[in-house]
């Protein structure tokens, strides 16, 4: 580790499946530097693969956003750290016993089991877009809706109600303002409320994951009505913002790379391991936070108690001792232990899941739409800031 100027953290990305620029000092001082958050608090900043999967699996750093220690990359996210976080918010035993709950549901086989249902819902959407004719505008057209119907199918959310949820998760994850967060939350917490009531009226449950809490955990008295309400809050966000965004960025990404995209389509049977090479490159979830316990002797440096701790996936997934000439896409290199779905006992719940939305968008949208090009000027088309999960504002595509 070296001693120079923290960097302020997070900052915009120049290029949308590239860390930003303002990073690179970062890349260099592996595998451990300072930043600096929003709020003028220093931070250990995690940049090297072996110490972000070593700190990530060790149990003296807390996901507990409720103490005031927590460090908070944005002003709207220290706004909401009163509210109960389920899964990513808390620590083990109680971690455990949550995670617990919610493992069958997020199995690999239950993610085998749901492809047929994924592959209706990707055709019906390309269905009604080929239909309407090019130009489309990919994130509402294709993107967004793909993960919101298959996460609604799976908790039992009415998708009739995606366009409150999906505007409720914008406001809560971007703002603008602290007072849109705090109102998003307020105004989710009082639609699950309301929906768990309506679960209740009901003699005979459904079958999604929201009624199996509602009907058993709630009523055994092993949860309460809040902990239900965070469990639905953070697997309806969880399940389709990320996917939605990798989906647009993704598709971006193929297009920016044709000679990548046509070694795709002359070998299929390389998208699982292009899906793992663009979750590396693209790492969309950038700024895994825990606050330490105790006093940590790691990566040459002494990470003290209280000290808030930032894992940026961005630049650990473009570590050069892992990963050669990291900045190129490689549909043969080993990409499987990269750690844009997190690791340790916060690892991503749902990645078996959107391992296969992301397989099967992108495989049926490059096949059914060979021609797929971009309809605007690459450097032309907005997406999103650094605060916030990464991905495409908005996507003009045609054929």
């Amino acid at each position: 580790m070296t001693e120079t100027e923290p960097v302020a953290f997070p900052q915009d990305r120049t290029c949308p499946y590239h860390p930003p620029t303002a990073y690179d000092p970062l890349r260099a001082d592996r595998p451990l530097t300072r930043i600096t958050l929003y709020d003028g608090r220093e931070a250990w900043l995690v940049t090297g693969h072996a110490l972000a999967r070593e700190l990530l699996a060790d149990q003296r750093l807390s996901a507990d956003r409720k103490h005031p220690d927590f460090p908070a990359p944005t002003e709207r996210f220290a706004a909401v750290n009163n509210r109960r976080v389920a899964l990513l918010g808390v620590d083990d035993p109680h971690h455990r016993v949550q995670r617990r709950m919610m493992v069958p549901s997020f199995t690999l086989r239950r993610a085998v089991e749901l492809r047929p249902q994924i592959q209706r819902i990707v055709d019906g959407l390309l269905d009604t877009m080929i239909e309407k004719g090019p130009p489309a505008e990919l994130v509402s057209a294709f993107a967004l809706p793909v993960p919101s119907m298959v996460i609604c199918a799976l908790l039992g959310v009415p998708y009739a109600d995606h366009d409150f949820f999906e505007g409720q998760s914008h406001r809560l994850l971007r703002g603008p303002k602290v007072e849109d967060t705090q109102d998003a939350r307020n105004q989710l917490d009082a639609y699950f409320e309301e929906l768990i009531d309506r679960k209740l009226e009901r003699t005979e449950p459904g079958d999604g994951v929201l009624d199996e809490l509602v009907h058993h955990q709630l009523r055994e008295g092993v949860l309460d009505r809040a902990e239900v309400i965070a469990f639905a809050t953070i697997l309806l966000i969880a399940g389709h913002e990320t996917t939605a965004n990798m989906i647009s960025l993704g598709t971006f990404t193929l297009l920016q790379h044709p000679e990548k995209l046509a070694e795709l389509r002359a070998d299929p049977e390389l998208m699982p391991s292009a899906v793992e090479e663009l979750m590396r490159m693209l790492s969309i979830a950038d700024g895994l936070l825990r606050r330490a316990t105790e006093d940590i002797e790691t990566g040459g440096a002494t990470i003290r108690a209280g000290d808030g701790v930032v894992f940026s996936t961005s630049v650990i997934n473009r570590d050069e001792d892992v990963y050669p000439d990291a900045d190129t896409l490689d549909w043969h290199r080993p990409a499987r232990h990269h750690v844009a779905f997190g690791f340790g006992i916060h690892q991503c719940l749902g990645q078996n899941l959107a391992r296969a939305e992301l397989d099967i968008a992108l495989r049926t949208l490059f096949d059914r739409l060979p021609d797929l090009r971009l309809a605007a000027p690459a450097d032309e088309i907005p997406f999103k800031p650094g605060d916030t999960i990464q991905g495409m504002l908005e996507l003009p595509v045609t054929w």
